[in-house]
């Protein structure tokens, strides 16, 4: 799976034009710590909130603002693991993609990765990986912990993150004592749950794969 498969329609760029209170109002808006910038389709770097502190007026532009991330980004035809390392080395949440004509594309998020993790043969050890993603009023750690343990397992350690796919849900990953995830998936599905990704160690994984998958584990904290 390449790049370009997953673009994140969800996450518009800013652009040099756009104002410091748009782009605080839209970090804020789609709840990632940053945002590509644009001039015209050329990619020009990823604004944070620390880049916007020094810029009280929410009038002034952000071709005044010092734009870092310059040289993060990846070429639309490369593996999503080149995407998942680049923001894991850079501990950012989102990832600029771009074309040969280094034209900016789009941007695939650290939850996009998650999910196309989820679709690979990864060994998990001696357990298993969930992702789930909720309504926040849906969230409860202890009743979800019930529903694991009535299948004979248990959460070794949970991350919750907003759902970049969805701005008004959030993603739990859930870090499970079993690689046996059917019955637990079945339980949480007849609840109401939407599993995006799984990992359960089917078959054994490459020592690149093993230690790309350990280095998202230590990402997310779990």
């Amino acid at each position: 799976m390449i790049a370009e498969d997953l673009l994140n329609q969800m996450i518009p760029p800013l652009k040099v034009s756009d104002s410091v209170g748009k782009a605080a109002r839209w970090l804020e808006e789609f709840h990632v710590g940053q945002l590509p910038v644009i001039n015209n389709r050329e990619y020009r770097g990823l604004v944070t909130e620390a880049d916007l502190l020094d810029h009280a007026n929410p009038e002034e532009l952000l071709a005044t603002v010092p734009i870092g991330y310059a040289n993060l980004h990846v070429q639309y035809n490369q593996h999503f693991y080149s995407v998942m390392e680049l923001a894991i080395q850079n501990r950012v949440q989102v990832v600029p993609v771009l074309s040969e004509e280094r034209e900016y594309l789009g941007i695939v998020s650290v939850g996009d990765t998650v999910a196309a993790f989820g679709q690979m043969p990864i060994a998990a050890g001696q357990g298993g990986i969930l992702v789930l993603s909720m309504d926040e009023r849906d969230y409860s750690l202890t009743q979800i912990s019930r529903y694991v343990e009535e299948n004979n397992a248990k959460i070794l350690s949970a991350h919750v993150a907003q759902d970049e796919q969805n701005p008004y849900k959030i993603r739990l990953t859930l870090k499970l004592n079993t690689p046996s995830l059917t019955r637990i998936i079945a339980t949480l599905e007849r609840f109401g749950y939407v599993i995006t990704a799984q990992f359960n160690g089917a078959t054994e994984a490459s020592e690149d794969e093993q230690d790309r998958f350990d280095a998202l584990l230590k990402y997310l904290s779990l």
